[in-house]
Formats: C-alpha cells, sequence, structure tokens
C-alpha cells in the first residue's frame, strides 16, 4: 500500500506508474512502465561515468531487475531517491533512502539510513498544494481545480464521486493548480516596452502652475509648421500646425491617397529646419516594402536624405529603432498591421489595436515625437478596431474623395489642439495632392448669361465647417411630361415642399409640369441656405427666364414663402464678394447688417418673400 501523498502525485502523468529514481554511484536510471505491460519498462535511459566493474556489473543488474544478482558482485550500495508532494504542508519533499547489503549472506537484513531534503515549496509540474492548504498558499496566475483518484493516480476536471479508471468510491480528491507561465495583460506589456526607450534621466512629474506653462511656451514656436499650398491645407486642418507630442490618426478608404497624404507631410517636416538642423522622420510600413515606398516616392518627386524608409510590423522594432535615430515625427502605415508581443489576438484585432495604440500613445507623450498613424475605414465608414482608438488619439482625421474625382477632402473629426470646424481641399495630380486655393472652382461650370440653356441654372453658397462653397442647382420644368418629380443631390421631401410653396404662395402652376432637380458635381445639399437657389431655378426654368450671370441666392423658405436667416451669412456674402459676383439675394432682415462691411462693388438685394425675389431677378428680359 503506498502513501496517499504519492498516489496523489501521479496525477502530473496520468496512465503510468511513476517509480523512483535509483542511483548507482555515477549513474542512475528511470524507468516508467505501462499499465498494459507493467514488466516491459517503457522508457529506460542509462549513463554511464567512471566506474568499477563491479559497479558496471550492479549497473546492468539494476536495468533487468527479473535477473539474478551477479555471483561475483561482493557488495551493492544503493541510494534511492523519491520525490513526494506532501498535502500536510503543501510543499514537495524529496528523500533519499541509502541500502547497504552483503551478496554473499544467506539471509540478512540490510542496513538502511534516510536523509530528507527539503524543497520548500518549489513547484512541481502543476501542483501547489491541495484543497486542505489551498488558503495559505499565495496565487501566482489563474488557478483551477483537479480532482485526482489517491488510489489510481487518475484525475479529471470534474468530481463524479467514484474513479472513472479504478472505480472506487471517495478516492477523488480536489487539488488546485495554477497556470505559472501566465500571459501578461497587453497593459503590462506596452508600458514595459515604452518604459525600455525612456531616457533613463527621466523625473516622476509633479503639479506645475498654469502660468508657468505659459511661460515655456512659445505659441509661433510650438507647433510644426508645414510650408507651402499643400502645407497650408493640412495645418489648417490640424489648427495650425503638427503638435509635439501628439497622435494623429488618418482614416479614409482604400486607394484615397492616404499613403501620398502622409509621405508630403513627412517631406515637408524633414524639410522645415534645413542643412543645419536636419529633421529626420521614419516612415514605417507594414503592407510595403521599402522599395515600393521608394517608388511612390520617387513618383512624387521626394528625395529627402532625412526620410528614414522602415518595413516592420512589430512595435517594439519600431520604437527600438525610434530611440536609434532620434526623429522629430514617425509614420506608421497602418496600424491594423503592427503587433505587439505578449497581447492576445492577431494583428489588426481589437485588442492588438487598442494596445498597439496606448504603447505608441505613451511613447509621443514622453518623448515629445509626434506620431502620426494610417487606420482602415470598413464598409460603413468606421475606422477599423475599436471605436475606442478614436478615443486614445488627439487628432482624428479622414480624407475624403469620389472615384472618379480627383479632389480629395481632408475632414477633422475631432482635434484637441484646433477646431474640428475645418477642412483641407486637395486635388490629386500626378505628382501628387496639391492644395486647392480656390474650393469653389469644384462646383462651379463656366457661365454665358446670353445662352438659353442657362435658364434654370441657380448658385448658393453652403458651409462645411469653415469652408464657405459655390455650388449650381439646376432645374428643368417640362410640361405633360409622365415623371412628376425626380431630385438628385436634393432631399426629396424638401423638393416638395418648396414646389408646393411656389404653387400655393407665388401662384405658378406647375402641377402639369415633371420637375426635375439636379446638384452640379454630385454635391448634396442639405442646408437650408440653398432654399431660395432652388426656388429660383424652379421658377427660371418654368417662365423660361435665365437668371443674369452673377447672381446668387442665399436664405431659407418658410411655408409662407417667407425668407428666414441663415447661419454665417456674412461670411456666405465676403466669399461671393472675393470672387466677383454682383449682386446676392438675402433676407430683407439681414441687408442692414451689410451697410458697413467691405464687398468689393457686390450688391445686396433684400426680400422679404418668393414674390418679391421673382419680381426683382426677373424684371426684364436679358440682351
Amino acid at each position: 500500500m503506498q502513501a496517499p501523498g504519492m498516489r496523489a502525485f501521479r496525477f502530473l502523468n496520468p496512465g503510468k506508474n511513476l517509480h523512483s529514481i535509483t542511483f548507482l554511484n555515477y549513474s542512475y536510471r528511470i524507468s516508467c512502465k505501462s499499465h498494459n505491460h507493467p514488466r516491459l519498462p517503457r522508457k529506460t535511459h542509462s549513463t554511464p561515468h567512471r566506474r568499477s566493474p563491479d559497479e558496471a556489473a550492479a549497473a546492468r543488474w539494476s536495468a533487468l531487475p527479473d535477473s539474478p544478482l551477479p555471483a561475483d558482485t561482493a557488495s551493492t550500495r544503493k541510494s534511492t531517491l523519491q520525490t513526494v508532494y506532501d498535502p500536510t504542508s503543501g510543499r514537495v519533499i524529496t528523500t533519499r533512502d541509502v541500502s547497504v547489503g552483503k551478496v554473499a549472506d544467506s539471509v540478512g537484513e540490510p542496513i538502511s539510513t534516510s536523509s530528507t531534503i527539503d524543497q520548500g515549496s518549489r513547484i512541481y509540474g502543476d501542483v501547489i498544494g491541495s484543497s486542505g492548504v489551498r488558503g495559505s498558499i499565495k496565487k501566482k496566475g489563474k488557478s483551477r481545480s483537479v480532482y485526482v483518484c489517491e488510489d489510481c493516480g487518475y484525475s479529471d476536471g470534474q468530481w463524479w464521486g467514484t474513479c472513472r479508471q479504478c472505480e472506487k468510491v471517495g478516492t477523488m480528491k480536489r487539488f488546485t493548480t495554477e497556470d505559472v507561465e501566465r500571459k501578461l495583460s497587453g497593459t503590462e506589456v506596452s508600458e514595459k516596452v515604452v518604459r525600455a526607450w525612456l531616457p533613463t534621466e527621466v523625473v516622476a512629474p509633479s503639479p506645475v502652475k498654469l502660468t508657468d506653462v505659459y511661460d515655456r511656451i512659445n505659441v509661433l514656436d510650438w507647433r510644426i509648421p508645414l510650408p507651402g499650398p499643400f502645407g497650408a491645407e493640412v495645418g489648417r486642418v490640424l489648427g495650425g500646425g503638427l503638435v509635439p507630442g501628439s497622435l494623429v490618426l488618418v482614416g479614409g478608404d482604400p486607394g484615397v491617397g492616404k499613403s501620398t497624404l502622409l509621405l508630403q507631410i513627412a517631406d515637408l517636416i524633414a524639410l522645415r529646419n534645413g542643412i543645419d538642423d536636419p529633421a529626420r522622420v521614419i516612415y514605417v510600413s507594414g503592407e510595403e516594402s521599402v522599395e515600393q515606398i521608394g517608388t511612390r516616392a520617387d513618383r512624387l518627386n521626394i528625395g529627402n536624405e532625412d526620410i528614414y524608409l522602415h518595413s516592420s510590423t512589430d512595435i517594439e522594432d519600431i520604437l527600438e529603432q525610434a530611440q536609434r535615430l532620434s526623429p522629430k515625427a514617425i509614420v506608421i502605415d497602418s496600424i491594423q498591421t503592427v503587433y505587439l508581443n505578449g497581447v492576445t489576438g492577431n494583428a489588426g484585432g481589437d485588442s492588438q489595436v487598442k494596445e498597439c495604440t496606448s504603447a505608441l500613445l505613451r511613447f509621443a507623450k514622453r518623448t515629445n515625437i509626434p506620431i502620426l498613424l494610417i487606420g482602415h475605414v470598413t464598409k460603413t465608414g468606421d475606422i477599423a478596431g475599436p471605436r475606442v482608438l478614436e478615443h486614445i488619439v488627439d487628432v482624428v482625421l479622414y480624407m475624403e474623395g469620389e472615384k472618379l474625382s480627383s479632389h480629395r477632402l481632408l475632414r477633422s473629426v475631432k482635434n484637441r489642439f484646433g477646431s474640428t470646424d475645418e477642412l483641407g481641399i486637395f486635388k490629386m495630380s500626378q505628382a501628387g495632392l496639391q492644395g486647392v486655393s480656390n474650393p469653389s472652382e469644384m462646383y462651379l461650370s463656366e457661365q454665358h448669361s446670353v445662352s438659353d440653356y442657362l435658364a434654370g441654372l441657380a448658385v448658393t453658397v453652403i458651409m462645411d465647417g469653415s469652408r464657405a462653397f459655390l455650388i449650381e442647382v439646376q432645374a428643368l420644368c417640362v410640361a405633360g411630361s409622365s415623371f412628376m418629380r425626380h431630385v438628385n443631390g436634393i432631399q426629396a421631401s424638401k423638393a416638395d415642399m418648396i414646389i408646393s410653396v411656389i404653387i400655393k404662395q407665388v401662384g405658378l402652376k406647375l402641377q402639369e409640369n415633371g420637375i426635375f432637380l439636379n446638384v452640379v458635381s454630385g454635391m448634396n445639399l442639405t442646408e437650408t441656405a440653398g432654399d431660395l437657389a432652388i426656388a429660383a431655378a424652379i421658377c427660371s426654368s418654368f417662365l423660361e427666364f435665365p437668371i443674369p450671370n452673377g447672381i446668387a441666392f442665399i436664405a431659407e423658405v418658410g411655408l409662407a414663402g417667407e425668407l428666414r436667416l441663415v447661419p454665417q451669412l456674412e461670411k456666405r456674402v465676403i466669399t461671393l464678394a472675393k470672387l466677383g459676383y454682383k449682386k446676392c439675394v438675402i433676407p430683407k432682415l439681414a441687408e442692414k447688417s451689410f451697410s458697413g462691411t467691405e464687398l468689393h462693388g457686390m450688391e445686396i438685394l433684400g426680400c422679404d418673400n418668393l414674390k418679391e425675389m421673382i419680381n426683382a431677378v426677373f424684371r426684364s428680359r436679358p440682351p
């Protein structure tokens, strides 16, 4: 009958019998027998060292326990080493039994001595304690319960009452196990990664007075400027330039030009200090090779020596290269391709994206190096990965553009250092993205007031953030048409309301006409400031009276036909004046507010309702 502790320890090797480890001076053997063949050793390994002939004979005899002891062996000294788990103390104990006897004696009792080697609380396999002492053992990881049979050593993760192998009742005892090699959380790993590359002389931050912060920051030199027309559009969206230590996320559809945008930004940052004080920029790509990035840079005529290209997806490697080169900025293309060791999940998963971004954010804040990230956009228009990614970064920019259009829009969704109302406009060319000085040229066509086909064409001004855009609204009225309504770029409910107001309040007989409405260049008109332009275009087409060139319409139309004020009316009118427009129709209430404004010779025409607008605009037919 074996000790209960020894039988319980067998669950480390279920299905096998654990035998003693025998040391014969400098040789040993390990024998594990199978249940099906208990006399056949499953694994036998013997390592001979310097031994006498008697010791070699004893070793050969110990390998075959059923063979008789050789007659020429005078004496045998056997040392048995046993390691068992003691449930009472919760520790693994190793004992050595030494037996000395002479073979020549016919019947003799061997003299035995024993010594115990206490191994403390050393963990052997998965066993760290029994159910009786598990409260006194400090857990180091995620624990689980295992039930072990005291008689045969069978283990199971569930208690059945009887052993499913030897079918004995009451022999299953509970043991608490622990996963020693547990995985670290992503926060612990990312914090360790960032700490490894911080300067050794960094001092723990302490509270600072607000006035002291103002004194040590020069607003003019604090941001990294981006010169040129292209840099002016990017700087407008960022709030005046790139902030040191900021984390900027740029999202957009595949192929819209995100990589081209950031490569050109890297070129501007590297050129800002000239030859005397070079500013290195690291461009990291996890999707393209260095040669592919170099080909794009050659197409964009970028040959700056201070731009370093690196193809990697390991955050630790990226930060190591940053620590070696000490760059002014880092570009990562894209955040869905990088990963962090020790964090569960594949690259691009929720855990990896979140922890990689957190690690980069801490690195940027500690080293004052701005980092620009590229994020892919899903079919729904959101940045791939968790929404918490947008809360981690400082700035979120979206790049938009139609596939068949060469213009690109850079819109600010979140900006901790500036306004989110700004909008950057670019034109994609063979040499890359170029800033657009006059954004209204995207939506305006060439006008000829003497042409008859201009009947039904009206111009209005809409606001997108802080930018003003001039767009054209077209209307076509066809008598006796089978199509009653067809709109493009205008809400159907808005078009039906304006048509009904014209019929009721103005008195035009539009009931028997098919009306077609369209916004030029595929723009969607959602602002109420374009209501008056829609009404003017419909009246122009129905009356077959072309609207004279150089007239714009800005007002909201009410159900009674009255003209109402719209937000930022002054900025819209000033935009028209700078573009050379001669007349602008606005509500009567706002006419007095432009009395002292410089409008470059433009006439302000105030009207109370649609009838006054028709009488003022369609007064005389142009020559």
